[in-house]
């Protein structure tokens, strides 16, 4: 564990050097903060934050030079003691050029922002969309423009969004400061319009410098596209966090809190008691001990669907109902005194009915889901089938897809097909959702993929009459399986945002509870309805 723990904290330290030293000193000679400092300069000193998207193209674009964190860092942390939602382009990055991935890290962070309703504040430096891969960023639904769609709805919602333009701000992208409540810019390196010095003079043939096309002063003081200016970064941030101090309060969801309790056991207990070895069994009991407050947890139907455990407690305060896929291998009472053994991370049955009508509780409740998956899939074999496993299974989807209550997801252990979205993967909308160091997230296992993947190929090739030597056939399972075993990596899936980063498992609660802090902004306005579900 502790190598992996290590693993993480260089990566993190690498991510944060965005473009490298060499590129921050040049846009630290510029008179500009980096990405990191503006946030540090706009947040709370006093209060936790938490990154959104760490990770983000991690090992992508290698043909274009890489795109260190997406260019872009996205943070969720308190500004004048208001839980807020911050966007600050990287520069040092390709001149903070917008690859697809930071599209979607962009878009991911408007989301959060809608969700919660929740201010957030763009810290623009950006060139623009990099152009050649624009195709891929620029004509689709989830694409650039999707980012104004945005800027419009949560104005229309009454979201809060402020803009510091801090470098330069060119073509599409001119018109997310100018869509927000209020757009800021920095003197002398600021700068917003349409096109910039070149098209302008390739399209009409008129020859004019940046400030006089579009800096600060004519922005401000000419056309009126921009609010105030200010003389440099650390100005204008101040300038924010004294417009979010005068923010009203705003309507509250109700989810319970009392006062927070620590864990029965230390949050680094979960180092011993979670082995890394991903076939082994052990108690998710002991790894709930270290996160919930002690004292608080209240398991439900304990003695029933032993492979998931459901229950309430209160974490940091906050009260919480979860799901979690229990690893030990246990023993399921059946009809006419039977038993059977039940495999640890399988969903038998007997544990999706118990999970569905436990989610069905905390939506009629008000209270806050939050899964732990190490889950290897639902059972198979003709038992399960005649038992009606895709009907048990189907009637858990359907809780967990239609709760009106935020869900928070962690990715312990393995994340296996069906057993992802069941236990609400990222296609369920959870508002959070983490992988600890440990995790893997596929279809299904590496062994198990690697040799039917060998198999169909191997099949293809006798198709066309070739026979292999044992040689080639180790050497072509070998290259399946370095190929399949790196897109298991917890780093693959946050790298594409299927996660939003890989955490110590010491900070889960710290994410719980700021997550928790953001949903209660949004008052709950559907009703709960699982729809059809066959009985």
């Amino acid at each position: 564990m502790e190598e992996l723990l290590e693993k993480l904290r260089v990566k993190t330290e690498a991510m944060k050097l965005g473009g490298g030293a060499s590129r921050i000193k040049k846009h630290k000679a510029k008179g500009k903060l980096t990405a990191w400092e503006r946030i540090y300069g706009l947040l709370d000193k006093d209060k936790e934050f938490i990154e959104v998207g760490s990770f983000a193209a991690d090992g992508m674009y290698e043909e274009e030079g890489g795109c260190p964190n997406g260019g872009v860092v996205v943070v969720l942390g308190y500004i004048q003691d208001k839980l807020c939602v911050v966007v600050s382009n990287d520069a040092t990055v390709k001149a903070g050029a917008w690859f697809p991935i930071t599209g979607k890290k962009c878009l991911r962070a408007q989301e959060i922002a809608m969700e919660n309703k929740l201010p957030i504040v763009y810290l623009v430096d950006s060139a623009g969309v990099f152009l050649p891969l624009q195709s891929e960023i620029f004509p689709d639904k989830e694409h650039f423009g999707r980012v104004f769609r945005n800027n419009a709805h949560m104005s229309a919602e009454g979201i809060p969004q402020i803009s510091a333009i801090m470098g330069s701000c060119v073509a599409g992208g001119a018109y997310l400061p100018i869509m927000s409540d209020y757009a800021f810019i920095v003197e002398g390196t600021g700068s917003v319009f349409l096109a910039g010095p070149y098209l302008v003079k390739s399209s009409i043939g008129e020859d004019v410098d940046a400030e006089t096309l579009g800096g600060a002063h004519t922005q401000s003081e000419i056309s009126g596209v921009t609010d105030n200016v200010y003389p440099d970064d650390a100005s204008c941030l101040e300038a924010i966090r004294n417009v979010i101090d005068k923010f009203g309060d705003t309507p509250k969801a109700g989810f319970s809190k009392k006062a927070s309790k620590k864990p029965e056991l230390l949050p680094e207990s979960i180092y011993a008691n979670l082995p890394l070895d991903r076939t082994k069994p052990y108690d998710m009991k002991l790894i709930l001990k270290a996160i919930v407050d002690e004292g608080t947890f209240e398991e439900y139907k304990p003695d029933y669907g032993k492979t998931i455990i459901c229950g309430l407690a209160r974490i940091d305060g906050w009260a919480v109902g979860i799901v979690a896929n229990q690893r030990e291998v246990v023993k399921a009472k059946k009809p006419g005194n039977k038993s059977e053994m039940q495999m640890g991370g399988v969903i038998y049955s007997d544990s999706a009915d118990k999970s569905a009508r436990f989610i069905m509780n905390c939506n009629q409740q008000k209270i806050p889901l939050v899964f732990f998956q190490d889950v290897t899939g639902f059972m198979v074999g003709s038992r399960s089938e005649h038992g009606g496993i895709i009907k048990d299974g189907a009637k858990m989807v359907n809780a967990m897809a239609n709760s009106v209550v935020p869900k928070f997801t962690f990715l312990v252990g393995n994340s296996y097909g069906a057993g992802n979205y069941a236990m609400c993967g990222k296609a369920y909308d959870p508002r959070l959702i983490y992988a600890w160091p440990t995790a893997q997230m596929a279809v299904m296992s590496g062994a198990a993929a690697g040799n039917t993947l060998f198999q169909i190929q191997e099949a293809g090739l006798k198709a066309k009459g070739v026979e292999m030597s044992d040689a080639d056939k180790k050497e072509m399972l070998d290259k399946i399986n370095e190929q399949y075993n790196e897109q298991l990596s917890p780093y693959y899936a946050a790298a594409r945002l299927w996660v939003d980063g890989v955490i110590d498992p010491v900070e889960t609660r710290k994410i719980i509870s700021m997550g928790i802090t953001a949903a209660n902004e949004a008052p709950i306005q559907k009703r709960y309805n699982v729809g059809v579900i066959q009985t």
